[in-house]
């Protein structure tokens, strides 16, 4: 799942944002144009954990859903 610029953006480069894996304590990014990877809290882009951590927690994260999101 992609992370809205608006929302958040790469700690490195200010690059868009991934979703590439989520648990019950952190959700996983990777940018997009650099390719850093790490983790981040579920309410790391102000969202009360209702957008982007409650979605990818209930759909799983893999590569064959997201073109349906």
């Amino acid at each position: 799942m992609l992370v809205a610029t608006k929302d958040g953006t790469c700690r490195e480069c200010g690059g868009q944002l991934k979703i590439v894996d989520v648990d019950d304590a952190t959700m996983t990014v990777e940018c997009l144009e650099c390719g850093d990877n790490y983790p981040v809290e579920p309410d790391a882009f102000g969202d009360g954990c209702m957008t982007y951590y409650a979605e990818v927690a209930l759909r799983g994260e893999s590569d064959e859903d997201e073109e349906d999101w």
